[in-house]
């Protein structure tokens, strides 16, 4: 019989040796609670939405808000639903990619797994603060439709327009804009435009564009005046807050008009919309133009279940694009949007493959995109008008460009900054606040 040495371990031993630190460890890992681990993570991609007066149909800010819902939001999260992303672009490419980590999906999912755990009050983060449920803090102006406007019960109402005079008696720098619906159940989307000096365009449109019908109330405008895309809001749209030494300008006198979808709900409704600004401490390096871009002409044929419909512009000066805004309606599927360089080569600057018409995004770019003259940026949309498309308001009806939801759009909102600019002085603007 073979005897063993006493300082060589057996096989049980080894084996002991192996696993056992293995399985301590994991019997030691507390499982992750609510105070601890998940409330940082719910306030700083949740909240925003899920908060009273918001898009979200609940609030998630306490635990006993959170818990009934923490099987869904595991599923929601493991699918990438929520928080709400549509592009499939790499991971810091925009600033305001709303995507959790694999660490973060992963530690939901073993809080739900654990039991949704409270843990310990006292390592409770503290409750993120929201300045009148204004998005950008306080702002320092607030221009706001005069009077409220009622929304009859039911029925069809073509867009209004109502126009405030600023009473800037200077050009205004702007570091952040917020459009805050009155009464969000009736307000589909607003666009709001600065009247003043036309400014001199940094691109052409290479589509011929078919005029738009003219909108309810819009009056008659001087030649040598524009109206300006300055801010939008439509559902899940963020507001727009500019990176230092960027900001808008609002013209001295200028107006603002609101253009405004409303939609009925089955009850009269009175609402009173407003855009909230804040004010750049100091003139800009560059100044921000917002503008946009579309493709009137579409046609979408009864029953295709892809369509794709292009636009294009061509840029005259160079640039840096710093957001993109597709938009359609009920049948828009997906986006791309490419680059065409002077020297042919092709970039895809935001592939957006799951286009949601609920959740409509500014893509912010981390970094502005350098767009030298002579380029050409392309943006193909692509829709479904068959029956497989659960939101289709009719796949028997040939689609053309339109107001109303059961129509459709093809329209980009674009913010860029022109380089030559950069080196020119910009007007100072005074502190006070009109």
């Amino acid at each position: 019989m073979k005897k063993l040495n006493p300082l060589t371990p057996s096989l049980a031993m080894v084996a002991l040796l192996i696993t056992g630190p293995a399985i301590l460890t994991a019997q030691s890992v507390p499982a992750p609670t609510f105070a601890k681990d998940i409330a940082p993570i719910v306030y700083q991609h949740c909240a925003s939405c899920h908060r009273k007066g918001e898009i979200a149909p609940m609030q998630l800010l306490s635990y006993e808000e959170v818990r009934p819902w923490a099987a869904s939001i595991r599923e929601q999260v493991a699918a990438g639903t929520m928080p709400p992303w549509h592009s499939d672009a790499p991971r810091g490419q925009f600033s305001n990619d709303r995507r959790l980590s694999d660490s973060e999906k992963a530690l939901i999912a073993r809080w739900v797994d654990a039991g949704a755990p409270k843990g310990n009050l006292k390592d409770m983060p503290a409750l993120p603060t929201f300045t009148e449920n204004w998005e950008i803090g306080k702002p320092d102006a607030v221009i706001a439709m005069p009077e409220p406007f009622l929304v009859p019960a039911t029925g069809v109402l073509a867009y209004q327009n109502v126009t405030v005079p600023t009473n800037f008696t200077e050009d205004k720098w702007v570091q952040a804009i917020e459009v805050r619906p009155g009464t969000r159940s009736v307000v589909h989307h607003i666009l709001v435009f600065v009247s003043g000096p036309r400014p001199d365009e940094a691109y052409s449109q290479t589509i011929p564009q078919r005029p738009r019908r003219v909108q309810t109330g819009t009056p008659q405008r001087d030649s040598k005046m524009a109206d300006t895309l300055f801010a939008t809001t439509a559902p899940g749209t963020n507001a727009m807050v500019f990176q230092p030494g960027t900001a808008m300008r609002i013209p001295a006198g200028a107006s603002v008009r609101f253009q405004i979808h409303y939609t009925t709900s089955g009850k009269e409704t009175s609402d009173r919309s407003s855009v909230g600004i804040i004010f750049a401490k100091q003139p800009p390096k560059n100044e921000m133009h917002t503008s946009a871009f579309f493709n009137a002409q579409l046609i979408l044929p009864a029953g295709s279940a892809d369509t794709a419909v292009p636009s294009a512009i061509r840029f005259d000066q160079d640039v840096h694009i710093t957001a993109l805004f597709p938009h359609t309606h009920l049948r828009g599927k997906s986006w791309e949007y490419r680059v065409t360089y002077p020297d042919g080569r092709v970039e895809t600057v935001l592939p957006v493959p799951h286009y949601n018409f609920n959740w409509q995004t500014y893509y912010i770019f981390a970094n502005p995109l350098a767009v030298p003259r002579g380029s050409t940026l392309e943006a193909v949309a692509h829709y479904d008008n068959s029956v497989n498309n659960p939101s289709n308001p009719d796949p028997t009806k040939e689609v053309h460009w339109g107001e109303q939801t059961w129509d459709e759009m093809q329209y980009t909102g674009i913010n860029y900054t022109v380089d030559a600019e950069s080196s020119k002085p910009v007007r100072s603007q005074s502190k006070s606040n009109n």
